[in-house]
């Protein structure tokens, strides 16, 4: 059974986990901008995404700090028995496996195509938003086959195009 010390420790665990895959995922012009803003208090960050990615960036944020806050609290519940528990706790290590691969789905886009993008992991499928003026089938299958080359499996990849 999981006391209240291990789950922390897998908790935090998790977090650094998923934090460091993003830093290591992150591109070399991303880092040299992060440390030339830190450098600079002053300079002002101008926002090329567009609307939409970012609504949609942030109501994912914020169902995923609910659903992780749910889930966590069913794993300290006293109430709750250890299937329960186990169930929850499968269910957070699903939800840093995905966040990290959509880390790195988003990393590809930016980097291959300089695009922005959104993506939604659900399973065996994956919705990526793409923000483009450039509507066509020849970009939608290359990010298709992109995202695909990430995975051993088959994996069912819906593009949105959005601009």
């Amino acid at each position: 059974m999981i006391n209240k010390q291990n789950l922390w420790f897998l908790t935090l665990f998790s977090l650094i986990m998923v934090l460091s895959i993003y830093y290591l995922t992150m591109s070399e012009d991303t880092l040299a901008t992060l440390n030339a803003e830190a450098k600079e208090p002053t300079s002002q960050v101008v926002i090329s995404e567009n609307d939409t990615i970012i609504a949609l960036k942030v109501a994912s944020e914020e169902a995923l700090v609910n659903k992780m806050n749910e889930l966590e609290g069913i794993i300290l519940s006293k109430d709750a028995s250890v299937a329960e528990k186990n169930k929850a706790y499968e269910d957070l290590q699903n939800i840093n496996k995905n966040e990290a691969d959509k880390e790195q789905i988003i990393k590809l886009i930016k980097e291959q195509f300089k695009l922005d993008s959104f993506v939604e992991i659900d399973g065996n499928n994956i919705k990526v938003m793409v923000s483009s003026k450039e509507h066509n089938t020849a970009l939608a299958n290359n990010i298709i086959r992109v995202v695909q080359d990430l995975y051993n499996e088959n994996k069912y990849i819906i593009i949105k195009f959005d601009n």
